[in-house]
């Protein structure tokens, strides 16, 4: 990882690199994950899984292996780096106040797809108020906007099987070049 980061964030360390495929985009680091400094460490969040059962990792990664999914062309940063016990802490201004600095790091990075983890960040970014789940007409920072299922285990609205699929298609769209 590059030591620019530090530029863009104060919460959990980026994975991200230039070239890749996907960047996955969490709301906000939670409580859990802020305390050991990994992305998506709490046991009951399904992020890992459904990244493998969607077919973007060989086999689940566990949080410390963050890295690692730059072999597969994918990584990982949040659009608000503030924790909370829960992404509706989060008000409109605090995405406010996170957008410069994540575009920049976007417009920087270009991932060919930015994959928002949940409607919030994405609206704000995108100055748009009815999403739908998947592909976006709205780039940011050059990147192709795709909306997805927060993977949380406080989202209990969608099943592994339901994320799986949503997860699926971006990965047919972005890594095997099915639209």
């Amino acid at each position: 990882m590059s030591s620019d980061l530090q530029l863009y964030s104060t919460g959990l360390p980026d994975v991200i690199s230039t070239s890749l495929n996907v960047v996955f985009c969490g709301i906000n680091p939670g409580m859990r994950s802020a305390a050991v400094g990994l992305h998506f460490a709490n046991r009951s969040n399904r992020f890992w899984r459904v990244l493998h059962l969607a077919g973007f990792t060989a086999r689940q990664l566990e949080p410390e292996e963050a890295p690692l999914l730059l072999d597969y062309g994918c990584g990982i940063t949040s659009a608000v780096d503030r924790p909370t016990v829960s992404a509706t802490d989060l008000c409109r201004a605090d995405y406010i106040a996170a957008r410069p600095f994540f575009e920049r790091k976007i417009a920087k990075y270009r991932p060919r797809y930015l994959a928002f983890l949940g409607k919030p960040a994405c609206s704000v970014f995108l100055n748009q108020r009815d999403l739908s789940w998947g592909l976006q007409r709205a780039a940011l920072g050059g990147s192709v906007a795709w909306v997805l299922p927060n993977p949380s285990g406080l989202n209990r609205a969608f099943t592994i099987g339901m994320l799986t699929n949503a997860y699926r298609e971006l990965f047919e769209a972005a890594v095997l070049g099915h639209q």
